[in-house]
């Protein structure tokens, strides 16, 4: 396992888990990390030693961890700009602990997709080896 990569690559969290507190809306924070799974797939394909849908969830646990903490700590700016979301909670178990809500959460969205990154990064690693050259013979 690639710790230092899956380190790297969970700074995509850090920052996406800040942004969406402040300034990315929840209806485009898809987009974004449609982007950050391509890129991050790229470079799992790239760079980790085998093993790359275990690197990509690990990748998406790290990212659970910094987004899930973001959220909590900033969680009255996090209300703030999210009305959606702040809805959704009183709808769901533990209406009265949301960011309780949040904690739990995290890991369970973090596994989804890191489990998806982890496809992404084995479709990565098969497309960049099939575009590879083929080693020459040694005549």
């Amino acid at each position: 396992m690639n710790w230092k990569l899956i380190l790297q690559l969970s700074v995509f969290g850090l920052a996406m888990g800040i942004a969406t507190v402040f300034f990315i809306p929840s209806g485009i924070e898809p987009y974004f990390w449609l982007l950050i799974f391509l890129v991050s797939a790229y470079f799992i394909a790239t760079r980790a030693p085998g093993n790359y849908f275990l690197h990509g969830v690990c990748v998406g646990l790290v990212n659970s961890v910094w987004v899930t903490s973001s959220h909590v700590l900033l969680f009255n700016q996090y209300l703030a700009n999210h009305a959606r979301e702040a809805a959704m909670m009183k709808t769901m178990p533990m209406p009265d602990s949301p960011r309780l809500m949040m904690a739990l959460m995290g890991p369970v969205i973090g596994l989804i997709s890191g489990i998806v990154l982890g496809i992404f990064a084995v479709i990565a690693s098969k497309i960049l080896a099939a575009r590879a050259p083929a080693p020459r013979s040694g005549s």
